[in-house]
C-alpha cells in the first residue's frame, strides 16, 4: 500500500512540474491566429450565420459534426444491443410520487418546445442541434421517470433517427455537388443576416441534427428503462 501511495505522489509531482513548465512558457495572444481571423472576418459574408460557432461546426467543419453524430448513433446502437436481452414481464404498479408526475406534465411540453426553438435558432443564438436534441432527450427522460411503466415505441424513434440521418447525408452531398463542399449551406439562399430564414441550409441541417440527437438519447433512456423494469420484476 505504501508503495502504491509513493508512486501516486511521484506521478502527481511529475505532472505538477510538467504543468508548471507549460505555464512558464505561456504567452498571452493579443490577436487571433490566421484560421480564427479568417472565420471572424468572413463567416457572416460567406455563410450568412450570425452565430460564428454554428457556421464553423455545421459548414467549415461539417465532417467533424458527421463524425460526432455517428459516434452518438453507434453508442445508442451498442447500448440497445447490450440491454435488449432480458425478461419480458414488467412491474404492474407505478410508485412514482405525485409531485414528480405533476412536474413532468407541466415541464415536458415546454421542454420539447424549447428544444425545437434551440435548434431552429442555432444560426442566430447560442445553441444548435446537439443542445436542442439534448433538451428533447431530457424531456423524454423526465417522462420515463414520471411513468416508468409507459412504453415508448422504439420503431418511431428508429424511423425518425434514420430519416434524419439520411436527409442529413443527402444535404451534405448536395452541398458537395452543387456548392463548395460537404454540408455547404449555400445550396439554399443565404437570406438576410439575423433573420430566422437565413444562413442557407443551416436551419435545416440543425433541425435534422436535433431530431437525430434527441431520438438517439431517447432510445438509450428507453432501453435502460426497459432493462430496469425487467430486472426489478425478476
Amino acid at each position: 500500500m505504501k508503495m502504491k501511495n509513493s508512486i501516486a505522489i511521484i506521478l502527481v509531482l511529475v505532472f505538477g512540474v510538467f504543468l508548471f513548465q507549460i505555464f512558464g512558457y505561456h504567452q498571452t495572444q493579443t490577436s487571433l491566429n490566421k484560421t480564427a481571423g479568417y472565420y471572424n472576418t468572413n463567416t457572416a459574408a460567406e455563410v450568412g450565420a450570425a452565430n460564428v460557432v454554428t457556421a464553423i461546426v455545421v459548414t467549415y467543419r461539417g465532417l467533424d459534426t458527421l463524425g460526432e453524430v455517428t459516434v452518438l448513433f453507434l453508442t445508442a446502437l451498442i447500448v440497445g444491443y447490450i440491454l435488449r436481452h432480458g425478461g419480458k414481464e414488467k412491474p404492474k404498479k407505478n410508485n412514482t410520487s405525485e409531485i414528480l408526475i405533476t412536474a413532468a406534465n407541466v415541464l415536458i411540453p415546454g421542454s420539447i418546445i424549447l428544444g425545437v426553438y434551440v435548434f431552429l435558432n442555432g444560426h442566430l443564438t447560442p445553441g444548435g442541434g446537439f443542445q436542442g436534441g439534448a433538451i428533447i432527450g431530457t424531456a423524454i427522460t423526465l417522462m420515463i421517470l414520471a411513468n416508468p411503466l409507459q412504453s415508448i415505441r422504439k420503431s418511431v424513434l428508429h424511423f425518425t433517427e434514420s430519416t434524419s440521418g439520411f436527409f442529413y447525408i443527402l444535404i451534405g452531398l448536395a452541398g458537395l455537388i452543387f456548392a463548395g463542399g460537404f454540408l455547404d449551406n449555400r445550396i439554399l439562399p443565404l437570406g438576410t443576416l439575423g433573420n430566422l430564414l437565413s444562413a442557407g441550409a443551416i436551419p435545416v441541417i440543425y433541425s435534422l441534427i436535433g431530431l437525430k440527437v434527441g431520438t438517439e438519447i431517447s432510445s438509450i433512456i428507453a432501453s435502460i428503462n426497459e432493462t430496469g423494469n425487467n430486472t426489478s420484476k425478476s
